[in-house]
């Protein structure tokens, strides 16, 4: 986990970061998302969707949620970094039928297919008929994925975003974030046209095969997770814990600043009733180090 650098002034509101070392949704740079596509693709703009205005400060909301039924998911997974390449190990070894992309193509996921079962596919057929679409890719890159990269998706279908904004370390400064006081999840709302649950962004890549626990295990850690669509954050949180963590309800995608690196929560290995205290402790100012 880094160093906590200094507070500045400047509000996150509201406004999202990371760091490559937490979430770890580090993928590849140096092939092309658009070319990924069998028909080229077109470079992604933002597409028109509704979003909650404002910058959420009151009273954090956690609420319990159901059982996860176990029933056999079909997920496709945009980005085979750290954190993309283990949800596809622990997600296979679940029995769920997982599609994963990449930027470099097909052929250069052999590999993790032959460890996983996992099955390579274009980045335009990532997710084809999925009920749950993993973007886990570097921020930057996400206006790059192909116009089409959601078409075919199952009916209601959930994105999961597990992205930080790094404008020093990789991303270079989005101006929508910094100075129009978007989260990076809105932001990233707005380039893919469709609603994202936010999670996974403050949890070290390892720990996703390293510490899973069964329910009720003293030593369980739980994950923030943030999202407006209740029924897709619902989806999220019991996927969550058939991995074997505990969720804490974050509350919408503009509170999720709570969860941005250097906020207390971020990196945090601890249960339920500490991840509640540590979201409920940030502070909505953006951190000097994670200005472009």
């Amino acid at each position: 986990m880094p160093p906590a650098p200094s507070r500045a002034t400047m509000r996150y509101g509201p406004m999202a970061a990371g760091s490559s070392d937490i979430s770890c949704s580090t993928e590849e740079t140096s092939g092309s998302w658009r070319s990924s596509s069998p028909t080229g693709g077109s470079r992604r703009s933002p597409a028109p969707l509704r979003t909650n205005p404002g910058h959420a400060t009151g009273p954090l909301r956690i609420r319990p949620h159901r059982a996860h039924e176990g029933r056999v998911m079909k997920i496709g997974i945009i980005g085979a970094g750290n954190i993309g390449g283990n949800l596809t190990r622990r997600l296979t070894a679940l029995g769920h039928d997982v599609s994963v992309a990449n930027s470099r193509g097909p052929e250069t996921l052999t590999a993790l297919a032959e460890e996983t079962g996992a099955t390579p596919v274009p980045v335009t057929e990532a997710a084809r008929d999925a009920e749950l679409v993993v973007v886990t890719i570097p921020l930057k890159n996400v206006p790059d994925l192909p116009g089409d990269v959601l078409s075919g998706a199952a009916e209601g279908f959930v994105v999961l975003d597990t992205n930080n904004y790094y404008p020093r370390e990789r991303d270079g400064r989005i101006a929508a974030i910094e100075d129009e006081g978007l989260t990076e999840s809105r932001w990233t709302e707005k380039h893919l046209g469709h609603p994202v649950v936010k999670a996974f962004n403050g949890t070290y890549a390892q720990d996703i095969l390293d510490l899973p626990r069964p329910a009720g295990d003293p030593g369980r850690i739980a994950l923030p997770v943030a999202g407006d669509d209740e029924a897709a954050k619902e989806t999220v949180r019991a996927l969550i814990d058939e991995l074997g963590f505990d969720t804490v309800d974050a509350g919408g995608i503009d509170d999720s600043w709570r969860q941005q690196p250097d906020t207390p929560v971020y990196g945090l290995r601890a249960g339920v009733d500490a991840v509640t205290e540590a979201l409920a402790k940030a502070s909505p100012e953006r951190p000097a180090a994670f200005r472009g």
